[in-house]
């Protein structure tokens, strides 16, 4: 793990820079003290880091969760009780992993996945832009409201800085760093951050280019140890056997778990080594850390595809990256609290929206729409679900989506019609049928069957079929009842051996097995 050590160090600076706003930002959003989801970064990368198979993924707390710990925390009658759910939950996930499972992600398809990262990508950048602007939003404003007032109330100092910020990754990103090894070692993102501090202790106090100090970095600055301690909360286990504390466990099991599992799914995509992670395995490190977590005071934990992908998109080539994170927001929250609350939000929000971009450039819309429809359209619900709804129905969308396409590609390949020139007074057609022809298929059948011609002669071929559901058998056998009627002679062709006219399709399998002629 250490020989990767010079890429994973500039690697964890720069999701370091990236979890701090985000672990202090989505507790605000859940109604939670902001202590505990600094806790919830601290324990998902220290702990989740080293129990982890994945060499690439970072975790911490998710924004998915926010709205329900948000929900929870008051219908549980408080932040201790909602504690108890979060280590409950973190159990049940355990069994998740002891039970195997953590295939569910491998069954979510390449497009929904794609559209997952891209959505998050252009959420990142509408979340980011009013920070880059200096407007700090009041509660109750929509994401779009935001936007729209942060133009009509844009903080001069903070949008300088955030301009000079992001210019400097550009330059860093696509100059600086091919031209000397210096500037692959020390990460753009610090460059802005410290240049960041430095334009607030200039110019912060007052003047056209000062910085409200809501625009800045908020972390909880202890006075001595006991008062850090004091930061810490715990369970209130006496709520342990209410029915409600454990509707909201499972419902944080589910959902941590499937979104721990798609990040997964999405990260080894983008890994350039292409390493694949184990996913019952994941399943343990998570709830292992859910476990310490609620035990300690902090939010749910995932694996983060904001921060797993800063990570890879910033060099990291093992775990020891997402460990330093860990490690160093530790040691910031308790050495050095000042300096960072002298971090401008607007320097964090340019740092994000590069890593917003690199998730959903627009060559990927383009990229899926050259792949045909199959792909595009549940990769644009996915998308605009995630974008306009939330995280867990936009997935669920473009995971229907994806599964009507493979219900109407069934319907329509189930088999192939050719129509030759008539052969004694009779119109010859041959069926051949696809390899698996299932229950999904009955209707193309049906409509085919029944849209035959008087006075035919129908040549069924299932030659390359492997599977043929009792459905489909029960459709012939009616067919074949009518074929008398007209005039429609079948000639039956398996793998075995030829039928002429066969009375019925139930009789005929029954009394020869579908094993017998190549089929299951």
């Amino acid at each position: 793990m250490f020989k990767t050590i010079k890429n994973d160090l500039p690697a964890s600076i720069v999701v370091f820079f990236v979890a701090l706003p985000l672990c202090l930002g989505i507790a605000l959003a859940s109604g939670a003290p902001l202590f505990s989801g600094l806790i919830a970064g601290i324990i998902g990368g220290i702990v989740v880091g080293m129990l982890s198979g994945s060499q690439i993924g970072v975790s911490g707390p998710a924004a998915g969760l926010a709205a329900i710990v948000l929900t929870s925390i008051g219908a549980l009658g408080g932040f201790e009780n909602f504690l108890v759910a979060v280590v409950l939950g973190g159990v049940i996930q355990i069994l998740f992993g002891v039970l195997k499972a953590g295939v569910i992600g491998y069954y979510f398809p390449s497009s929904v996945i794609k559209g997952m990262l891209t959505g998050i990508g252009i959420i990142i950048i509408l979340k980011q832009i009013p920070y880059f602007l200096g407007y700090v939003s009041e509660k109750g404003e929509g994401t779009f409201e935001q936007i729209f007032n942060s133009f009509t109330n844009i903080g001069l100092g903070s949008a300088v800085i955030a301009v000079i910020g992001l210019g400097i990754l550009i330059l860093w990103n696509n100059v600086l760093t091919k031209k000397a090894k210096i500037f692959q070692l020390i990460q753009g993102p610090l460059v802005a951050v410290v240049l960041g501090i430095i334009f607030y202790s200039f110019f912060g106090d007052s003047g056209n280019l000062a910085i409200d100090e809501k625009s800045l970095v908020s972390v909880p600055i202890p006075s001595d140890i006991s008062s850090f301690l004091g930061q810490f909360t715990f369970p209130n286990f006496g709520v342990i056997f209410q029915g409600d504390v454990w509707i909201v466990a499972f419902t944080i099991a589910l959902v941590a778990s499937l979104e721990t599992l798609l990040c997964v799914e999405a990260t080894d995509k983008i890994d350039p080594l292409k390493r694949v992670t184990p996913t019952n395995r994941e399943l343990l490190a998570q709830g292992t850390g859910n476990i310490l977590s609620g035990l300690i005071g902090g939010l749910p934990i995932t694996q983060v595809i904001v921060r797993s992908s800063a990570n890879i998109q910033s060099g990291g080539r093992s775990k020891l990256s997402a460990i330093i994170h860990g490690f160093l927001l530790i040691i910031s929250v308790i050495a050095i609290p000042k300096l960072l609350n002298l971090i401008p939000l607007s320097v964090l929000a340019a740092i994000l929206l590069i890593v917003g971009y690199k998730l959903a450039k627009p060559a990927l819309f383009k990229k899926m729409y050259d792949l045909g429809w199959k792909q595009f359209i549940p990769f644009t619900v996915t998308v605009f679900g995630i974008v306009f709804i939330d995280l867990l129905y936009g997935i669920g969308l473009g995971l229907g989506v994806g599964i009507i396409v493979i219900l109407l590609k069934s319907y329509q390949n189930s088999h192939f019609l050719h129509i030759e020139d008539k052969s004694n007074g009779k119109h010859k057609i041959k069926m051949s049928l696809a390899e698996e022809v299932t229950f999904f298929n009955k209707g193309a059948i049906l409509k085919e069957l029944d849209s035959l011609p008087r006075d035919t002669y129908l040549e069924l071929d299932l030659i390359k079929t492997r599977f043929l559901d009792n459905d489909i058998i029960e459709i012939m056998d009616d067919f074949a009842f009518k074929a008398k009627e007209r005039n429609i002679d079948i000639k039956l062709i398996s793998k075995r051996g030829v039928v002429e006219n066969p009375e019925s399709f139930v009789e005929f399998f029954r009394t020869r097995p579908k094993s017998s002629l190549g089929l299951s």
